[in-house]
């Protein structure tokens, strides 16, 4: 455990979901957790306990609370969840009666259209969230890995090697979402969603995704943050080509300013490690891990620079093509941020590529 995460109080410590069982983390709230085929090689998911209303009358059963990427393992992780009927912590034979997605990246939304099917559930999202979800799983020109490389290209990238990586991503998120349900129920900032005994008050946030949505019981004193809060790792805020003057930065550490309005001690409950306690201390942690990365390429920029050219100074480590694209995503992100704010200017060279330097 790193020097930051020890600020952090993990109520249930080194306890771990295993796979295709649940862990009750308060009444009615059941946690599970789901392989990725990436670094970060988990995502948590959460069931709550749920008297839905459909047409024919209300139905006890299960809202689930994202759902991982499609594929065999976390389809087969699902069903063993699906047949037991005897554990006191898990489904109790009970069905999936809604589903809802915090937002659009695969491993929260790559089974909505299976689970969805299933169950003859419905989905919730956001407006930003669903659109951008079916626009990728359509792999619709913009937005396909297709227009990876001449938006990266523009910012310093010249690879023939790295073109023909992110070329055979052209699919990527097609493949981990093959499908998005063709109707949704909406969801914004302010709703309260009701489900079983509580309402949840809906949070949007901003910078890592179109609109995530993250959810808020008073009476449990639970955040379910999404990708929103996380324990160990930062957010990934990043300039894609779909949006290339975007300042997603700014974004991000606006919408954590709005969290500051929840209980210090709410128990959160995060997309990637371990539930925890600490909110306030996290948001500090997250606003000076921006700060001293602005500050590192403030420094960096005394002489014009690319985004290709900070990524080493931000990441000092091997990346491969997966990680390089997160990274230079990341790496625009932070100059945005300084040119939105003055600090830097920006200037296109003669090969074409945008550069940032101090004012």
């Amino acid at each position: 455990m790193n020097m930051l995460e020890m600020q952090l109080d993990y109520p249930l410590g080194e306890t771990l979901p295993e796979s295709g069982k649940a862990i009750e983390i308060a009444p009615g709230v059941l946690w599970i957790r789901m392989g990725l085929p990436f670094a970060l090689n988990h995502i948590n998911l959460w069931l709550i306990e749920d008297n839905y209303q459909t047409d024919t009358g209300l139905v006890r059963g299960w809202t689930a609370i994202d759902c991982g990427i499609s594929s065999d393992a976390t389809r087969d992780a699902w069903e063993i969840l699906f047949g037991d009927n005897s554990s006191p912590n898990g489904l109790r034979g009970l069905p999936i009666v809604r589903v809802i997605a915090t937002h659009c990246h695969p491993d929260h939304v790559g089974l909505a259209d299976w689970l969805c099917s299933r169950w003859k559930a419905p989905l919730w999202m956001t407006a930003g969230e669903y659109a951008f979800a079916r626009m990728m799983s359509a792999s619709l020109p913009g937005v396909d890995g297709s227009a990876m490389y001449p938006h990266f290209k523009k910012h310093g990238l010249v690879s023939s090697e790295m073109q023909e990586k992110i070329a055979e991503r052209k699919t990527y998120y097609a493949k981990l979402v093959p499908a998005m349900p063709s109707s949704y129920r909406r969801m914004q900032e302010g709703d309260a969603i009701r489900i079983g005994a509580h309402d949840w008050h809906v949070i949007t946030g901003f910078g890592h995704s179109p609109e995530h949505a993250a959810l808020y019981c008073a009476e449990l004193n639970l955040l379910i943050s999404g990708d929103m809060v996380l324990p160990r790792i930062s957010t990934n805020v990043s300039v894609f080509a779909v949006e290339p003057e975007a300042n997603p930065v700014q974004q991000y550490l606006d919408s954590l300013d709005k969290l500051l309005s929840l209980p210090a001690e709410v128990f959160i409950l995060p997309s990637h490690g371990k539930p925890f306690i600490g909110l306030h201390t996290r948001i500090t942690q997250l606003n000076d891990h921006h700060t001293e990365r602005l500050a590192e390429v403030v420094t960096a920029c005394a002489v014009p620079l690319s985004a290709t050219d900070i990524v080493p100074i931000m990441f000092p480590r091997p990346l491969d093509a997966h990680q390089l694209t997160f990274a230079l995503g990341e790496a625009l992100a932070h100059l945005h941020k300084l040119w939105f704010d003055g600090v830097l200017r920006r200037e296109q060279g003669e090969d074409g590529v945008l550069r940032f330097v101090v004012q």
